[in-house]
């Protein structure tokens, strides 16, 4: 059974296919609020904290995917380079640098406007997208801020992503 058909006889809240989703995946999570939601997702490289809200007002499902990052001073220049590189290969969703908060982000929305409604198999994909992104660049930022390289060395490591399996 696809994880949307429980919900095919009745339309639900984003937020409530989010939780449903941690809990079918086991990702510890906290319930916000009635729009929000935040939760721990482990990945290879490190535990990445997401959060999804929902805004009525303009009937989009909000994504933030963060880590810890404190680079030197010195490297913020190569970092947004990096970064610029890097959005240009993302498709959907965005990194930026929230440097008040010491934080990496990856963004996306989901626009359901018109009164759409999300699936679960759309929010489980926006999700493991974010891990994935998060997964593919996080070396190439370490590279940057603490291997000494330069942002089109770091992402000759991304570029160099595996495909398949052995």
């Amino acid at each position: 059974m696809a994880l949307s058909e429980q919900y095919l006889e009745e339309e639900i809240h984003p937020i409530d296919i989010v939780e449903n989703l941690a809990e079918y995946h086991d990702w510890d999570f906290d319930r916000i609020g009635d729009d929000q939601i935040a939760m721990a997702v482990q990945g290879q490289w490190r535990t990445y904290s997401i959060t999804l809200a929902w805004s009525g007002y303009d009937e989009t499902l909000r994504m933030v995917c963060t880590f810890e990052m404190e680079p030197p001073e010195e490297k913020l220049g190569g970092l947004y380079e990096l970064l610029n590189h890097v959005n240009d290969q993302c498709w959907a969703g965005a990194f930026t640098y929230w440097a008040e908060q010491k934080l990496m982000v990856y963004r996306y929305g989901l626009v359901m406007a018109g009164g759409q409604v999300a699936s679960s198999e759309q929010i489980d994909t926006i999700i493991n997208a974010a891990v994935l992104s998060a997964e593919r660049y996080y070396p190439a930022i370490q590279m940057l801020v603490w291997g000494d390289q330069t942002p089109e060395q770091a992402m000759q490591v991304a570029i160099a992503e595996a495909y398949g399996r052995a």
